[in-house]
């Protein structure tokens, strides 16, 4: 599995990708997901590929060397938008050559893509890439995208990351996304690619590797859940079956008369007795401290 979650900023842009790809419990293996194109001065493109590791390979490999039929490639599309076009032709080229004969053995054409970069005289822009080769474009509304296992890493990015989100803070956010992901999916894994892309330089200037001896990445994984923990604790307990008057940390009142929603037992069971009162958090509190 995979996960990639690429950023566009008023500052530039952030690319952060895993490297673990796995067919089965015992075929684990590190591939780099992360790739540039950039001529510099003149161009810098990032690609984070998901998906079907044969499929991510040819699509690279294949982008690399395209021309269109107006003779335009990756290396001297005009904007972004049209480098992002190339790419989809690459990807429906692969399927067009690949997909039957994968379907033949069970295998679907699984990719996704995020492509993003900046090409001179325009200014940073981000796309993610479908397995039909069509794609979508990054917007103030929507500044970032995630592909693979992207359910972990998303609500924090959801809280923190909007367009104006300095550079250093975005990776920063990435990272927390990162390693929430690596805690609740063994399927992603480090080393990790980090590639932050300050807007106007044409040229990476800021990259790492980061594995699990990486200092600032070892801090992150110590203090995030510490930090969590904590802010967690600081939080008020509720209120059950609180006063019609009581305005404070209230979960129900008195008044409220909920109940859940009980299923009939059958008429063989006889049953002599009827349904316990629902008890407050104190009484169940109380209970415990007595048995």
């Amino acid at each position: 599995m995979t996960y990639c979650v690429g950023m566009r900023l008023n500052a530039g842009l952030v690319f952060l990708s895993d490297s673990r790809t796995n067919a089965g419990v015992d075929q684990v293996g590190t591939f780099r997901k992360m790739s540039v194109f950039e001529n510099p001065g003149e161009r810098t493109m990032v690609l984070m590929t998901a998906g079907n590791l044969s499929i991510s390979q040819s699509i690279r490999q294949l982008v690399s060397e395209h021309v269109d039929v107006n003779g335009n490639s990756i290396w001297n599309a005009p904007n972004m938008y049209e480098a992002a076009r190339i790419l989809g032709e690459a990807v429906r080229a692969i399927h067009q050559r690949d997909a039957k004969a994968l379907a033949d053995f069970g295998i679907d054409f699984n990719v996704s893509l995020i492509f993003g970069g900046q090409i001179k005289n325009e200014r940073c822009r981000l796309f993610q890439i479908y397995a039909a080769g069509n794609f979508i474009e990054s917007h103030n509304e929507n500044t970032y995208f995630q592909i693979g296992e992207a359910k972990y890493g998303k609500p924090i990015i959801d809280r923190v990351v909007n367009p104006s989100t300095p550079l250093d803070e975005a990776a920063k956010c990435a990272l927390i996304s990162m390693d929430s992901t690596l805690r609740s999916n063994v399927s992603v894994g480090l080393p990790l690619d980090l590639l932050v892309y300050e807007s106007g330089r044409l040229a990476v200037t800021r990259f790492v590797t980061i594995d699990e001896k990486n200092q600032y990445f070892r801090m992150i994984r110590d203090s995030w859940g510490e930090q969590l923990k904590s802010v967690f604790e600081g939080i008020d307990d509720p209120v059950w079956d609180a006063a019609p008057d009581t305005d404070h940390n209230v979960l129900s009142y008195t008044n409220m008369h909920s109940k859940p929603v009980f299923v009939t037992p059958p008429e063989s069971l006889n049953s002599t007795h009827s349904p316990a009162a629902l008890q407050s958090l104190a009484e169940q509190e109380q209970s415990n401290k007595q048995l």
